[in-house]
């Protein structure tokens, strides 16, 4: 069999990079694998020939010796056949890597797990901001072998089984499939000795108190992240960060709405006739609030910059007042006598002095 020009081979051009040349392989050797056709001698012989282009193609030094002196450079002059000590992950990596573990050591660090805690505070404490000290339940690196596992005065030795790779590899005909080594469950490394404190994990389960600063402005659903307050990493990787989730609680007098502050204020039927000044409930303490005459229930005032901050931009909303007029009940005779004077006086009897929403409805539709 006539030898073909290695990137011919894989479809590429010469000035594919090394991406290029990866994916042309992959797609390649699963389209020409000899799994997919039983028996077919062609089809393997080309699947050796692709295996044996993308051996040179992905290895920059081989490559740029090929480039340069062609078969010779690479010593494969003839026909001979391809080197079969291929990867399988270099076929299958990204659908099958997880699963067989190929080309993955866990000695690498790994990230440590992210924690979440949920925190209830009051309006007042949204409002204004506050500080809260908190114990979070976590893995932290063990301080006796400072993450090791292994006994103070040792270290971890290097698999006997798997030379420290982390894994072990298997010949299955065409292909060298790489898996977990048993030994050490792919960590490359075996504790002889293990750490008394923490049985050799390298990190063990501790309470921290954290401080930690409520901004003004929070509300149900916010959700603050503490960098590197989660769990410990391992190898050596990066922690975790830990998420804090607000819940504002419940209060007797105030609602919230966005960054308006809302609450409903009763005033008596004279005081809605007449008019008032009142002392108006705001989270600062109470202030002056004038009551017009006429004023109907319902109608709501505005108390300027007394709402919450806002966490993007600072300004304060608005406090919302909504009057609600109370109907007396349990009247005294006398009461019920000058009612229904003040009634014979307005021409009104018991009609209300405005029109209801009905009597508009009728005048609109005739």
């Amino acid at each position: 069999m006539n030898k073909r020009d290695y990137y011919e081979v894989l479809e590429v051009d010469r000035t594919a990079d090394e991406g290029e040349i990866k994916r042309a392989f992959r797609r390649l050797a699963h389209k020409y694998h000899p799994d997919k056709h039983h028996g077919d001698r062609e089809v393997e012989e080309r699947f050796k020939e692709i295996n044996e282009a993308y051996d040179v193609l992905k290895d920059p030094a081989k490559r740029a010796k090929y480039d340069r002196f062609g078969f010779a450079g690479v010593g494969r002059g003839g026909g001979g056949g391809p080197d079969m000590g291929f990867d399988f992950q270099d076929i299958f990596g990204d659908m099958f890597g997880d699963l067989f573990g190929v080309g993955r050591s866990r000695t690498r660090g790994q990230r440590g797990a992210d924690l979440s805690y949920e925190m209830d505070i009051t309006l007042e404490e949204s409002a204004f901001g506050t500080e809260k000290r908190v114990k979070i339940p976590k893995l932290a690196i063990c301080e006796k072998c400072y993450g090791s596992g292994a006994r103070s005065g040792t270290t971890p030795t290097t698999c006997p089984t798997c030379g420290g790779s982390g894994q072990v590899r298997y010949q299955r005909g065409f292909f060298s499939i790489a898996r977990p080594c048993h030994s050490c469950k792919g960590e490359g490394t075996v504790i002889k000795d293990p750490c008394s404190d923490c049985s050799g994990a390298g990190r063990k389960k501790v309470t921290t108190t954290l401080t930690i600063n409520i901004p003004a402005g929070v509300a149900t659903g916010t959700r603050l992240r503490l960098t590197g307050e989660g769990e410990a990493g391992i190898h050596g990787g990066p922690p975790g960060d830990l998420y804090v989730l607000i819940n504002v609680k419940p209060h007797p007098i105030f609602q919230r709405q966005n960054d308006d502050l809302v609450c409903e204020v009763p005033i008596s039927f004279p005081q809605a006739a007449l008019g008032v000044e009142l002392d108006v409930p705001t989270l600062n303490g109470k202030v002056p609030l004038k009551i017009p005459a006429g004023t109907q229930s319902g109608e709501v005032f505005k108390l300027r910059g007394k709402g919450f901050p806002s966490l993007n931009t600072g300004r304060k909303g608005d406090q919302k007042v909504i009057i609600r007029v109370e109907t007396p009940s349990g009247l005294t005779r006398r009461q019920k006598e000058l009612l229904e004077e003040f009634a014979r006086l307005s021409h009104e009897d018991t009609t209300p002095i405005k029109k209801g929403f009905f009597d508009k409805v009728k005048d609109i539709l005739g």
